[in-house]
């Protein structure tokens, strides 16, 4: 057994999410969102590269140390999974391990909105999944892939760095793909998938304007895409697509994401107020006739109204979303303050320290338009 595979247990056995190692600094892991060490003891060179090494193909180890990142997936046993990024650092190497779960959840375990099965039974379109690192994105978009293999007959490509979740062929044939192993990189996949008799591709990063080009090309060609990025709401998402091209093609890309989009699923985790794990909290934009012209006219200010007044149809605002929370008990008011976008909403549900901590931790707001000098903390203004 790998020495590395002590600290995986440990990892396990408290209920945590994430190991991080670096040289120089206890080992230590993420539980509910904290980070915690494990140990007192600081990790040596001799330690730390003796247990990245170990677990390692020498071809990847060269990679790594002419590079100084790799990405890959480690298979502990059966039932423990990593997503594992290497990386150099001021101090010597350093790693992290994001545990990846064995048996995929479904939509109706994550408690994610039943909308978002819709997206799944979508012939042809762009459906975007976003959110922060870590937000479980990831975890969505494999349960989503899960309920299409099980209800569809469809031929599904992913093209994932690393490979997370490991689906088995259901009523779908699932074809999955690590970049760099078997596609040097996302528009190379995404390239292969037009010519692989694909129904749906699944792209794991879509952070490249190569990548976003070919996926809003795919889209338009039949194929259903999804793909992440790690934006926080409808509008960012659609601000991110369009502004990553030169703005001579911007009218032309928001005519195309205008005709493709087929929906934007926003996610972000709370802190349970009792401190027992997180709970996700979905904004969910399912396009219609207003959103494409909204897109197209480039007036994505008014997307939250058309999210607000879209309940009917499935749409979800991100604050309505967190404030439900708030008024179960399940987030509390310091943490719905800090994820939510309207803050003078949660404002007076802050308790006069907690007002204190959310100051001290930086909460602030950015005027439309404006650059980063003009930021200004929310708390205590007149």
């Amino acid at each position: 057994m790998p020495y590395i595979d002590d600290f995986f247990h440990a990892l396990i056995q408290s209920g945590g999410s994430d190991l991080h190692l670096a040289q120089g600094q206890p080992p230590k892991i993420r539980r509910h969102g904290e980070i915690l060490p494990i140990r007192e003891e600081t990790l040596s060179y001799e330690e730390i590269s003796f247990m990245l090494s170990e677990i390692c193909s020498p071809a990847r180890w060269q990679r790594f140390e002419e590079l100084g990142d790799l990405d890959f997936a480690y298979e502990m046993d059966e039932e423990n999974r990593f997503r594992v990024n290497y990386l150099k650092q001021v101090h010597g190497y350093g790693a992290v391990f994001r545990i990846i779960p064995t048996r995929i959840k479904t939509l109706d375990e994550l408690g994610v909105p039943k909308v978002i099965k819709t997206f799944g039974e979508m012939r042809g379109g762009i459906v975007l999944v976003t959110g922060p690192t870590g937000s479980g994105k990831s975890t969505t978009l494999a349960a989503l892939m899960d309920y299409i293999n099980i209800n569809f007959s469809r031929h599904i490509v992913t093209i994932e760095e690393p490979i997370e979740f490991v689906h088995r062929n259901k009523r779908s044939v699932i074809t999955q793909r690590e970049v760099p192993e078997h596609a040097i990189s996302f528009p190379a996949g995404l390239k292969a998938a037009l010519r692989e008799d694909a129904d749906i591709v699944l792209v794991g990063e879509m952070r490249d304007l190569e990548t976003i080009a070919l996926a809003l090309t795919a889209a338009e060609t039949g194929l259903l895409v999804f793909g992440t990025l790690h934006t926080n709401n409808s509008r960012k998402t659609v601000d991110r697509i369009i502004d990553v091209f030169p703005s001579d093609q911007q009218a032309q890309v928001r005519t195309m994401l205008a005709a493709s989009l087929r929906g934007v699923v926003a996610q972000l985790l709370l802190k349970k107020a009792d401190g027992a794990g997180r709970v996700a909290v979905n904004e969910i934009l399912v396009s219609n006739s207003a959103v494409s012209a909204i897109i197209r006219e480039g007036a994505t200010q008014k997307l939250q109204d058309v999210i607000v007044a879209g309940k009917g149809e499935g749409m979800q605002f991100m604050d309505d979303a967190i404030w439900d929370q708030l008024v179960s008990g399940n987030a509390s008011p310091h943490e719905a303050y800090m994820k939510a976008i309207d803050k003078h909403r949660f404002k007076p549900f802050l308790p006069a320290e907690e007002a204190e901590l959310a100051l001290a931790a930086g909460a602030y707001e950015e005027q439309p338009g404006r650059g980063e000098k003009n930021k200004r903390p929310l708390l205590g203004r007149r």
